[in-house]
């Protein structure tokens, strides 16, 4: 099984000859956006640490367009639509001032619910052909599905919804069944911790109970049964 940090060497190459130079690949949950899941993260570094601390996934014209569009799109698309308001037009022209891109494709991948997966690409150049962007949406779902299957055991981009690795392996083991008591000694910790690193976890959700924490976690790809 192909590495994450191989998957993106490949992407990155694949997508490159089509005008793409960057991209990204993720879960979120359109019902409350703080529940977002970065698998991987291909960015140059300044415009990741603006986007995940200015907390622009909040205000994100393309994840507001997941709401309506349920096909890939690219940016020419949403600015050929007459609905695009002025906010969404200036958010894009901020990533066009940031990085030189002019031009993105976004490939949702369906959930259930008002979960969906994401795969962002951005380039330099305007414009997609038509098979191109049947391309490298295929390409991007196999991409999203390969990643998803890997970060839980070998990492994430960004901490998911901000969880620590500590709090993710307890997760994981009260998907499993186990009682604060198990986890603990399980992870050699007291049973006070775990039920406190469970707590934190279910807080972080936005969770009412520890079977809706481990639903989440589960759909959003952070854990596995």
């Amino acid at each position: 099984m192909i590495a994450t940090s191989a998957c993106a060497d490949l992407f990155r190459e694949t997508i490159a000859p089509f005008g793409f130079d960057t991209f990204a690949s993720g879960e979120l949950d359109l019902a409350d956006r703080a529940r977002n899941v970065f698998y991987l993260i291909d960015w140059p570094d300044a415009w990741r640490r603006f986007y995940i601390t200015s907390g622009m996934i909040e205000r994100d014209p393309l994840v507001d367009a997941l709401a309506t569009h349920t096909e890939p799109f690219t940016w020419s698309e949403l600015r050929a639509d007459g609905s695009l308001s002025a906010t969404v037009a200036k958010t894009l022209d901020k990533a066009t001032a940031f990085g030189g891109w002019v031009e993105g494709l976004v490939v949702p991948v369906s959930r259930s619910g008002r979960k969906v997966g994401l795969v962002s690409l951005v380039g330099r150049y305007r414009g997609v052909a038509p098979e191109a962007k049947a391309f490298l949406s295929l390409i991007s779902v196999v991409l999203h599905g390969h990643v998803r299957s890997l970060v839980s055991h070998k990492g994430f981009a960004a901490p998911p919804v901000g969880l620590t690795p500590r709090e993710i392996e307890c997760l994981t083991l009260v998907a499993r069944g186990k009682s604060d008591r198990e986890i603990s000694q399980a992870l050699s910790i007291a049973a006070a911790t775990a039920h406190e690193h469970v707590e934190n976890a279910k807080r972080k959700l936005k969770a009412d109970s520890r079977a809706e924490t481990v639903a989440l976690a589960v759909s959003l790809g952070i854990i596995e049964i």
